[in-house]
């Protein structure tokens, strides 16, 4: 087993957080009194942080400045209160981290959502596991797919980049894994699926959770 360190996005991979995004930036366009979305429409909004999901979600009104704010705002806030009422773990995620720490194995966190968030809802979706470290979007980083704070991870938790495995649900991950010169592994029952993970270069796509320690023990 090479692997001394796997780097997980959060969003679609170890959480289904899609209905409280949806409905946090629905929130905001209302306030707006700009059209909301279907929540599977938000599929395509998410992955890139939460100002590219704001814009998306506005369509082309994300130009106009007064509106964007009043959108921003009241994701901000909205957010804060309700970002745990329906996300919940994916099957299978917390059996397979267990079986990595037993392994030795470090476990880490780089989502491009807000760094405030994160911690939160990692302890309410996984409580019992503890993560060596998790990090949202820092304003001192880029939002991926820049490399910058995956490189700073690895740099932080002393392993080499050959014995980092990233894994995402979307081409966003597969771009920064590359970018930061790592392997990656892609997850099919996140927001964008295994087409497209496949389509921007995925050599391997897990269609469960277990099958990244089975991934894992081979390589």
């Amino acid at each position: 087993m090479s692997y001394k360190l796997v780097v997980f996005d959060l969003d679609g991979t170890l959480v289904n957080s899609l209905a409280d995004l949806a409905i946090a930036v629905n929130s905001g366009l209302k306030k707006a009194g700009l059209p909301t979305h279907e929540v599977d429409k938000y599929k395509v909004f998410v992955g890139n942080g939460r100002e590219k999901l704001i814009d998306r979600a506005m369509g082309e009104s994300f130009t106009n400045e007064k509106l964007r704010k009043i959108v921003k705002d009241e994701f901000d806030s909205f957010y804060k209160l309700h970002c745990n009422d329906n996300t919940a773990a994916y099957k299978n995620c917390e059996k397979m981290l267990r079986g990595l720490k037993k392994a030795g194995i470090k476990t880490a966190v780089l989502s491009n959502k807000p760094d405030e968030f994160v911690d939160e809802i990692l302890n309410k979706t996984y409580p019992d596991f503890k993560f060596d470290t998790a990090w949202g979007k820092k304003p001192e980083y880029p939002t991926k797919p820049s490399p910058e704070a995956l490189n700073a991870i690895i740099d932080m938790l002393g392993v080499k980049k050959s014995e980092c495995l990233y894994i995402g649900d979307s081409d966003v991950d597969i771009f920064t894994a590359e970018n930061a010169g790592v392997d990656m592994l892609g997850v099919e029952w996140g927001f964008r699926g295994k087409d497209e993970l496949i389509s921007a270069g995925a050599k391997f796509v897990a269609a469960d959770a277990m099958e990244i320690l089975e991934y894992i023990n081979e390589n």
